[in-house]
């Protein structure tokens, strides 16, 4: 049985900056992940794709990411069950929970904490004929490395964020890059679209608007799509390309947390926003993706602010009877379970007091 005081139930960006702000709180924590490593999908989907909205960073590669808060958290001694995915969830006569994995591994804590982003998830697939012929021989649905497209042609379909980051980056990579997109606005940040029709212009990026991949040709391998215009009158383009990515999200899946007796809405799990992002189960929180609540943001940023609100009310549940006085970093500096401790500046301090 791994004993700790915060359980915390996924290990991307939100689950591990958690465990920074419950050990500034002298809160131990312990991550279940289902897959190998920490990261979540930043380092299983994308971990070289740019990430522009972290604080202090303007582009930092999300395997980066990753690292930095590894780094960050590492005072702290988090302890991981990897390859492993939550399985149970029971509540204990003391309030507790005792949170089993599909491998029988027993976890005890006061609070459990949900920070499992989109849940288990599959690519949207496009509805195109022979599609899964070509998968895995050309057809990619996910960028890991986009080393694998030097010098290549690419073409990627997709509005969004995905689609118009990716397109951007590849652009100074691939041969050719072609995007591909059924409607003439994005959906994406303005700054990625503005960036994007610039790299139109001037050659880099070749944007079909109001048009659909429709068709894959090729012998062993992908060798061209079809791009047909959604408007009449338009004649279909024969693009040759080597590698066709489709980037239209995931579709998540909350897995067996669905059955945990959790208010879904939506396929994500209902919080109170307005106090700490506790769920309908007293004791259990629910931060970051897997969350909703009027105003939410899908954003690594808001799961950060949300990781630190809640851990402030998991100190209560924790010691009913301490009252935590919060100090900031820049004054009591960082000191881990260990005894190691990073000072605040003098100087910084001064300025604060």
């Amino acid at each position: 049985m791994i004993k700790t005081d915060i359980l915390i139930i996924g290990a991307g960006p939100t689950g591990l900056f958690t465990v920074f702000e419950a050990g500034l709180l002298k809160l131990k924590c312990h991550i279940i992940d289902a897959l190998p490593q920490p990261g979540g999908q930043c380092s299983e989907i994308y971990p070289k794709k740019p990430i522009y909205d972290i604080p202090a960073y303007p582009e930092i590669l999300a395997g980066d990411l990753v690292d930095r808060l590894m780094e960050q958290i590492k005072p702290f001694e988090p302890g991981f069950t990897l390859g492993e995915r939550a399985e149970t969830l029971d509540k204990q006569e003391d309030g507790s929970f005792i949170v089993t994995t599909n491998l029988g591994t027993q976890h005890h804590a006061p609070v459990v904490v949900i920070a499992g982003g989109l849940g288990s998830f599959e690519p949207r697939k496009p509805q195109i004929p022979n599609l899964d012929i070509y998968e895995t021989k050309g057809v990619e649905y996910m960028i890991k490395d986009p080393e694998v497209y030097r010098d290549k042609k690419v073409v990627i379909a997709g509005g969004g964020d995905s689609a118009l980051d990716w397109s951007i980056f590849l652009a100074d990579v691939a041969s050719e890059v072609h995007l591909v997109h059924r409607r003439n606005e994005f959906r994406g940040a303005l700054d990625s679209v503005e960036k994007a029709r610039e790299l139109a212009q001037v050659g880099k990026i070749k944007l079909h608007t109001k048009a659909e991949v429709k068709e894959l040709h090729g012998a062993d391998t992908l060798e061209a799509v079809v791009v047909k215009s959604t408007e009449e009158g338009v004649e279909p383009k024969y693009v040759e390309t080597d590698y066709f990515i489709p980037l239209f999200g995931l579709s998540p899946k909350l897995g067996p947390i669905g059955s945990w007796g959790l208010e879904i809405e939506k396929n994500a799990i209902k919080v109170n926003n307005a106090k700490d992002y506790q769920t309908n189960i007293p004791g259990v929180f629910a931060i970051g993706d897997v969350n909703t609540y009027e105003g939410k943001l899908k954003l690594i940023l808001s799961g950060f602010h949300e990781a630190a609100v809640m851990c402030q009310y998991a100190y209560q549940i924790i010691n009913p009877d301490k009252r935590f006085v919060m100090k900031y970093t820049t004054v009591g500096g960082v000191e881990g379970f260990d005894g190691s401790k990073k000072e605040a500046k003098k100087e910084v301090v001064q300025s604060i007091v």
